[in-house]
């Protein structure tokens, strides 16, 4: 269930936008903060709090990458695999990255520290290649930049 604060701030979030329909993603935001997934159970749950059909929420949920349908680690490393970095080595990173946690793309380590996911633009073309590890941005990435990195996690 979701808590009592994570109903109070969907309840505010109401005031703010036209209907229910409309605050399906920052309510499964909500949920996901809360369980770090979201799962069919969650997303019946979050169908239920905002009184809109549960297919809706679930369309929603399965159409964007950044919400998790399966549980995922300590680290979610996300990798951009769009055009710019694809162009600038992003299957050489996601193979170095994937080669040092000893995990395939879409795997989650043993110890569930990383998970590691193939994602479309993350909007950083500029910086390519880059990732997201959870909500945070790694740009102009190296296999120096990569080991400095997963160093600082562990």
């Amino acid at each position: 269930m979701l808590t009592q604060e994570n109903l109070n701030k969907i309840q505010t979030l109401k005031k703010q936008f036209p209907d229910t329909k409309s605050l399906t993603i920052p309510a499964l935001h909500i949920a996901q903060e809360q369980y770090g997934w979201i799962s069919e159970e969650t997303m019946k749950e979050v169908a239920k709090v905002l009184n809109v059909p549960e297919n809706h929420v679930i369309g929603v949920a399965s159409f964007y990458t950044m919400f998790n349908k399966k549980p995922v680690g300590k680290y979610h490393i996300q990798l951009c695999t769009n055009v710019s970095c694809q162009l600038l080595g992003a299957e050489k990173i996601s193979e170095y990255i994937c080669k040092k946690l000893n995990i395939k793309v879409g795997e989650t380590t043993h110890d569930n520290k990383f998970t590691v996911s193939e994602v479309e633009c993350l909007g950083s073309c500029g910086t390519a290649p880059m990732m997201q590890v959870n909500n945070d941005y790694h740009e102009n990435l190296t296999p120096e930049k990569i080991d400095k990195l997963l160093t600082e996690l562990k």
